[in-house]
C-alpha cells in the first residue's frame, strides 16, 4: 500500500496533483473503504518521514491549481506543520502524554474492554472494521481516525491516552505531534471545552452508507487537565552545515536530507539509521527500514564517501564513524519532539565528551511556519498565504 521508496512517493504525488483542487475539497471527508478510489492523497507516511517534503508537495499542487484553488489540501498539509510547531514549543505536553498513558494503563479497571476495542470486538459497526483495517494496513482515512477516537473516548469510555497509544503502535505515519494533539483535540483537551462527537448520521453520510452504527454516545463530556505550558521559543538549530568536512546522519524523522539544506557531496561519509527503537510499532518499523535503505542508495549516488546503514542510533557507533571519516562534526536534519530527538540529545553528550559536535539543521519550511503555532489553527491558517513562497523546495 505504501512502498517505502521515494520514486513511488513521487509517482503517487504526480497522480494526485490533478485532483488536489476542487475534487479534493469536495471529496476529502468521504471514506470509501480500503482499496477503493479516494479523494485523499494517501501521502501521509511519506510526509511523516519526509520521504517527501511538505514544501515540494505544496509546490506541486500550487503550480497546478494556485493557492486559492488548492486551499483545502494546503490546509491539510499545514495541519501537520502546525501540530509539529505547537508541540515543539510545548515539549512537556509530550512528556505529560507518556506519563498519562502509563498511569492510565496501570490503573485500568477493565482490561478486557481495552483488548476488545483494540481487536475490533466491541460489536460497534464501523469501529470494529476500522480497528481491523488499522491492524491490517497500518493506515486509516483521517475522518475514520476522528470517528474512532470519538467512539473510543465517549461511547466506550476508554482512556484517551491508551487510544492515542494504539494509533502510535499501529499507524505507519505514527507521529508524536499529529497523533497526540489530534486525540487531545477530540477529547476536548487541546481546545478546552471543544470536543468532537461522532454521530450515526455523519458516519453513514461519509462512508457512503457502509456503516451506520447505533448506540453511540450523544454527549461528549469534556475531559479536564491542567493547561499546557505557554509556548517557548524554538530550540536552536542551524540552517545549513558549517564549513569543513562532516559526517551526515539521516534518521526516520527526515529521510531526504538532500532537500533540507544539506548537500550530500560535501559530506565525508553518511549514515542512515532505521533504529527500531525510534518507531512505535511494527508497521512503521518496516516502512522506515525500507525507506532508510532507499535513502542510503540515493545518498550513495550523490557522494564519494561511504554510506552505511546504522542499525541502532548509538553514540559509540557515531563516534567510531566520525573517527573513521576523520571529521569532528556530525550533521543531521532537525529531529522534532519524540524518541529520535531524545536519542540525539543523549548521543550529543557522549559526542561532546569525545570532542565532536552534533549539529541539527532545521528546514526553512519549519523555521518559517513553526513560530506561528502559538495559538489555535484558525490564527495559524491566516498566516499561510503570506508564508508560502513560489518554488519553495525546503
Amino acid at each position: 500500500m505504501f512502498p517505502p521508496i521515494r520514486q513511488a512517493a513521487l509517482e503517487r504525488l504526480t497522480g494526485f496533483v490533478p485532483a488536489a483542487g476542487r475534487a479534493y475539497a469536495e471529496g476529502r471527508n468521504l471514506d470509501p473503504g480500503p482499496g477503493e478510489p479516494t479523494a485523499v492523497s494517501r501521502l501521509s507516511p511519506y510526509l511523516r518521514h519526509r520521504v517527501l517534503s511538505e514544501a515540494e508537495v505544496v509546490d506541486a499542487v500550487v503550480q497546478a491549481h494556485g493557492v486559492a484553488g488548492a486551499d483545502k489540501f494546503i490546509q491539510e498539509v499545514l495541519w501537520r506543520t502546525y501540530w509539529k510547531g505547537w508541540l515543539e514549543m510545548r515539549p512537556s505536553t509530550w512528556s505529560r502524554f507518556l506519563e498519562t498513558r502509563d498511569r492510565q494503563r496501570d490503573g485500568l479497571a477493565d482490561v478486557r474492554a481495552l483488548a476488545d476495542a483494540e481487536a475490533g470486538r466491541t460489536g460497534i459497526e464501523g469501529f470494529d472494521d476500522w480497528a481491523c483495517e488499522l491492524a491490517r494496513t497500518g493506515y486509516l482515512h483521517n475522518h475514520a481516525r476522528m470517528w474512532f477516537a470519538s467512539i473510543w473516548i465517549f461511547t466506550l469510555r476508554l482512556p484517551w491516552a491508551l487510544g492515542a497509544d494504539l494509533f502510535l503502535r499501529r499507524l505507519i505515519d505514527a507521529d508524536p505531534a499529529s497523533n497526540t494533539l489530534s486525540w487531545r483535540w477530540v477529547a476536548g483537551l487541546q481546545t478546552p471545552g471543544k470536543t468532537y462527537l461522532a454521530t450515526r448520521e455523519n458516519i453513514a453520510r461519509f462512508t457512503g452508507g457502509r456503516f451506520a452504527p447505533s448506540g453511540l454516545a450523544t454527549d461528549a463530556f469534556s475531559l479536564v487537565e491542567a493547561p499546557p505550558e505557554p509556548p517557548a521559543g524554538l530550540p536552536p538549530a542551524a540552517g545549513s552545515p558549517p564549513p569543513g568536512p562532516f559526517l551526515l546522519l539521516a534518521t526516520p524523522e527526515d529521510l531526504t536530507p538532500e532537500l533540507g539544506g544539506i548537500e550530500p557531496s560535501a559530506a565525508a561519509a553518511a549514515m542512515v539509521t532505521a533504529d527500531p527503537r525510534l518507531s512505535f510499532g511494527e508497521a512503521a518499523r518496516r516502512f522506515t527500514a525500507g525507506a532508510a535503505r532507499d535513502a542510503a542508495d540515493r545518498l550513495a549516488g550523490r557522494m564519494e564517501g561511504p554510506v552505511t546503514i546504522l542499525a541502532r542510533l548509538d553514540a559509540d557507533a557515531l563516534v567510531a564513524a566520525a573517527q573513521a571519516a576523520q571529521v569532528k562534526t556530525l550533521v543531521t536534519p532537525f529531529a522534532p519532539v519524540g524518541p529520535t530527538a531524545d536519542a540525539l540529545a543523549q548521543a550529543a553528550r557522549t559526542l561532546e565528551a569525545e570532542g565532536l559536535r552534533l549539529i541539527q539543521i532545521r528546514r526553512d519550511w519549519d523555521s518559517r511556519f513553526w513560530p506561528h503555532a502559538t495559538a489555535g489553527f484558525v490564527a495559524f491558517r491566516k498566516q499561510i498565504p503570506a508564508l508560502l513562497e513560489p518554488g519553495m523546495s525546503r
